[in-house]
């Protein structure tokens, strides 16, 4: 996707900064030949801070950036004067970004809430001056300790969009048509598969002032957990979501065993994602007579609720936006 700006993975390198050293300094002044010990300590080096913006919702201001580097700390010097402590570098993320090390995968930790701070790099701790090692039988010491060396090495940070409702579904299942319809989110949408190509997100308007996030998922395919299509790129973007919302179309043929799909290749990605709410939605329902309306009813998996609606005609909108309410509300209680 070269023309994207949507960017949700990128790698980069940190190196914090050097500690600076401690001073050996000893104290000269007139009609004081013999003073003692006024080293100070040197500055702490600066740390790599990531913090979470709300503003931001891409990594792409990272893509071209892949070598970050703190400030060192400044040395000590006479008269206990500490060095400068190096300044620190923050990198703005969205809310939403987990942080790894590239080298191990292990996850270092992820930012959830917005003005939340991590420091990725830490710096090296300044050295301590001369004056930190005297005592009765050393009164002057004329050593100090250097300053801590920084930290550095390959970080990837991966973007998990975090949304109230997840639209999950096979291409051309109508989610892009929905977004478009309950928000102000204009999504492409054209006939033919995978249009969406980086997930969409829209804030859909609710009674009273109220509102909730809802995010267009690029379709699955099954075979998704193991590479197959685009799906597995965003399949991590699932695990951030309150609610799933499982869009089959009516013409799908079999909406019952599309929804097992579905539900099968999120079960191979991560199992977790079946602990989530889950609502089955049947789009495109104004294809539908009664008579097939019952049917395809009648086979659908009882554990979870599920609506018929057309985004196209506007039927039952509004009974899935209650229905996707009541559900956060619930689970949010």
């Amino acid at each position: 996707m070269p023309d994207s700006n949507f960017i949700d993975y990128v790698k980069i390198f940190c190196a914090s900064g050097n500690g600076g050293a401690g001073s050996t300094h000893l104290r000269r002044a007139k009609y004081i030949p013999k003073g003692g010990p006024d080293g100070g300590d040197g500055g702490r080096g600066g740390h790599v801070i990531l913090r979470a913006n709300p503003q931001f919702w891409t990594l792409i201001h990272l893509k071209y950036r892949k070598h970050i580097k703190a400030e060192h700390g400044g040395a000590g010097s006479g008269q206990l004067c500490k060095g400068k402590n190096g300044e620190d570098v923050y990198l703005d993320v969205p809310v939403g970004t987990v942080a790894r090390n590239a080298e191990t995968g292990e996850i270092l930790f992820e930012l959830v809430e917005p003005g939340e701070e991590r420091i990725l790099v830490k710096g090296g701790r300044g050295g301590l001056g001369n004056n930190n090692f005297k005592s009765a039988t050393n009164q002057t010491p004329r050593y100090a300790q250097p300053g801590e060396p920084g930290t550095e090495g390959w970080f990837i940070l991966e973007l998990k969009i975090l949304a109230d409702v997840g639209l999950v579904g096979f291409p051309n299942a109508g989610k892009s048509t929905l977004l478009s319809t309950v928000s102000a989110a204009r999504p492409k949408i054209a006939d033919y598969p995978f249009t969406t190509l980086e997930p969409n997100l829209g804030i859909v308007s609710y009674y009273d002032d109220k509102s909730f996030v809802m995010a267009d998922i690029p379709g699955i395919i099954e075979g998704a957990h193991l590479g197959k299509g685009i799906g597995i790129r965003f399949l991590r973007h699932i695990e951030r979501n309150s609610i799933l919302l499982f869009l089959v179309p009516a013409d799908s043929g079999d909406p019952a065993k599309e929804y097992g799909i579905l539900l099968n290749e999120l079960k191979e990605y991560n199992p977790e994602l079946l602990v989530k709410d889950r609502i089955l939605a049947i789009s495109k329902s104004d294809l539908l007579e009664k008579k097939t309306m019952a049917e395809i009813e009648a086979v659908l998996p009882e554990d979870i609720p599920h609506i018929f609606f057309s985004s196209k005609t506007g039927e039952n909108i509004r009974q899935l936006k209650d229905l996707l309410w009541k559900t956060l509300h619930e689970e949010n209680n």
